[in-house]
């Protein structure tokens, strides 16, 4: 079992907003070493701090016994582990000075983020100042004494009795495409999903709909004439309800779904995949699935506990259509100049948007200066040298000047109802109360880059 002595949220600025101390092993100042630390990272270059890392503090003190004439100096190492998330651009830490699981106490930060999240519906630096106590309160029954309790939002509502303070959406940061909610042609804006699930709306009653995001991260390394070298798909279907009553959810996934290089089910029967069928590597379910009929018609059967949670995980090696491709040339133009020339086309339909298209790119650490030129009529198009780190930034399109050292390139991205897997909800049925009970059923597909890669 995990034990922690500490748990802290920061903000980017490193204000400490909660602090909780659970065994008063670790110094008061932790949060402020922390904070340095992660700094000092970004400083040397690094592009993040690692997850996980010890921090080696060193005492000198002298020895006590007579024999000795000028003492001792003896070294104690004083060691601290440190563990972090980020998530919605706030630090999630702990700390501790035994041996523990990193990944579980990592889990442990994504847990206490995502019920924290549930509670106020808006995770942010504001939403957590306005909720101190709440948020307090949540820690105490989530970790006692350091050890982890329970990180179920359904189990803690028996024991929470503080109301969340709701933080004004017109303050939000305006949301892009890739938060649209789809019903049939109906549109529902992403914040919608930032509801807290203790809260009822304004009359007193709630509002019954069920949130359903299907996002998959793709990671693909081009060479360098342009072809696919590895290719892989993480994904996660992921739901978030506001039904009450908790009713029977029927999810269905693609007919043609097969699991396994085999085409084989998970219950290793038989199955025909055709050109067409998607066919995952493996996958895993939350534990409130029932596969009973998966088998037989690719259909979850669920009873939704309060708040978000993923209802399953997959993963995908099998050949997919990119959505960009990446070609990238380069040419000595003289003694000390090279020139790279970069093309990015997309591979999707002209109906779908991406936005938030970077293309980055590292060059030599001896590059001194650089210059751009965009293809005629390219508008809403960026360029940056960042000469701290040597890189060259280029939002949407762009064509770069580097050296013979440069590269690969890379993309970030984000492409909204666009999946590369081609996995699809069917259909979402809902076990009826009442011949009159309809609640909205809300799905959205989102596509971002993992690590996009194209070597040069």
């Amino acid at each position: 079992m995990a034990m922690i002595s500490q748990f802290f949220v920061l903000s980017q600025r490193g204000d400490n907003i909660v602090f909780r101390d659970y065994r008063g092993e670790v110094q008061k100042g932790s949060a402020e070493i922390f904070f340095r630390k992660v700094k000092f990272w970004k400083e040397d270059g690094e592009e993040e701090a690692p997850p996980v890392f010890v921090v080696i503090t060193v005492y000198e003190r002298s020895s006590q016994s007579s024999k000795e004439e000028n003492g001792i100096s003896l070294l104690n190492l004083d060691g601290v582990n440190y563990f972090h998330v980020k998530v919605a651009g706030l630090l999630f830490v702990a700390t501790t000075r035994v041996n523990v699981s990193p990944s579980l106490v990592l889990e442990l930060l994504q847990r206490i983020a995502r019920v924290i999240k549930d509670y106020l519906g808006v995770l942010n630096e504001d939403s957590l100042r306005k909720n101190f106590v709440l948020v307090y309160e949540l820690l105490d029954e989530v970790i006692d004494f350091g050890y982890v309790e329970t990180t179920s939002t359904e189990v803690l509502k028996s024991y929470i009795f503080n109301e969340p303070i709701v933080v004004d959406l017109a303050r939000l940061p305006p949301l892009g495409p890739a938060s649209m909610f789809m019903q049939g042609t109906k549109r529902m804006p992403g914040t919608a999903v930032t509801k807290s699930v203790v809260a009822n709306e304004p009359g007193g009653r709630k509002r019954e709909e069920i949130f359903v995001d299907i996002i998959e991260k793709i990671s693909v390394t081009f060479s360098s004439s342009g072809y696919i070298l590895t290719s892989e798909i993480d994904g996660t279907i992921q739901m978030k309800s506001y039904l009450t009553g908790n009713p029977e959810i029927r999810l269905a996934l693609n007919d043609d779904l097969s699991i396994g290089r085999g085409g084989r089910s998970i219950y290793d029967y038989n199955s025909s995949s055709g050109a067409g069928a998607v066919i995952l590597d493996d996958c895993n379910f939350h534990e409130s699935v029932h596969l009973d009929s998966f088998d037989i018609d690719r259909t979850l059967t669920l009873v939704p506990s309060d708040g978000e949670f993923p209802v399953m995980n997959y993963r995908m090696t099998q050949e997919f259509k990119p959505p960009f491709r990446i070609n990238a040339l380069i040419e000595e133009a003289g003694v000390s100049r090279a020139e790279v020339i970069l093309k990015v086309r997309a591979e999707f339909s002209s109906n779908i948007t991406a936005n938030t298209v970077v293309v980055l790119m590292p060059l030599p650490t001896y590059t001194t200066r650089v210059s751009f030129e965009l293809e005629p009529g390219a508008v809403g198009n960026t360029t940056d040298f960042k000469e701290a780190n040597k890189r060259l930034e280029w939002g949407l399109k762009k064509a770069r000047n580097i050296t013979r050292e440069a590269g690969p390139v890379s993309m970030t991205f984000t492409i909204p109802m666009y999946n590369a897997s081609r996995l699809q909800v069917k259909y979402l049925h809902i076990a009826k109360k009442s011949k009159t009970y309809n609640p909205y059923r809300w799905v959205r597909y989102v596509t971002q880059a993992n690590s996009y890669v194209a070597r040069i």
